[in-house]
């Protein structure tokens, strides 16, 4: 294993390529240090790197065939290992954006569905008391509060008088109050 260390880069990298899996050891005691290093300034988180370098270092043995070396062997060691930090670095970066993501929306979506099936709760408890009203009243009330009718408007459009319309929706909302409380009742004012 010793005549190893004598080799070029060219020649580990030629051995590596045929299978010779001493070249991937002697490349590995002869860079790992400051492919650490140079990992560890830009993300300075120990497992990680040494993930990094081991994926990288496996990646050579699995890929040694296809291997295209464009640069040195150095030059290709640190520029995937400034790649792989990058990759990591982005895909920290996108599952800290989607947790933030996710913590915002469970909290805002609960409240929301939770506000939404109350407001669903109390506009069908409304109506159902509405719909217990007397006729004439809920008919009254009606043109009063949903379609906005004024008390004249809708005396004319029934015959009644103005004092009969406006005695009408005083008891309706009289007896709405009642039924269905204070706070409830605010709605109608």
């Amino acid at each position: 294993m010793g005549a190893y260390s004598t080799y070029t880069d060219q020649e580990l990298t030629a051995l590596l390529k045929s299978g010779d899996s001493h070249a991937l050891t002697e490349i590995h005691s002869r860079y790992y240090a400051v492919l650490y290093a140079h990992a560890y300034k830009r993300f300075p988180y120990r497992e990680e790197v040494l993930d990094i370098l081991q994926e990288l270092f496996t990646y050579m043995w699995d890929h040694r065939m296809q291997l295209v070396f464009t640069t040195t062997l150095p030059g290709y060691l640190y520029a995937a290992v400034r790649n792989r930090v990058l990759n990591l670095h982005r895909s920290q970066k996108v599952r800290g954006e989607y947790a933030v993501s996710l913590q915002e929306f469970s909290e805002q979506g609960e409240s929301i569905t939770d506000n939404l099936i109350r407001e669903k709760e109390l506009l069908q408890m409304v109506e159902q008391e509405i719909a217990k009203l007397p006729t004439q009243m809920r008919i009254i009330f009606d043109l009063s509060r949903n379609e906005a009718l004024s008390h004249n408007e809708i005396a004319k459009k029934l015959n009644l008088s103005p004092q009969t319309v406006r005695t009408q929706v005083r008891n309706a909302l009289r007896i709405l109050r009642v039924k269905l409380g204070a706070n409830i009742f605010l709605i109608f004012l």
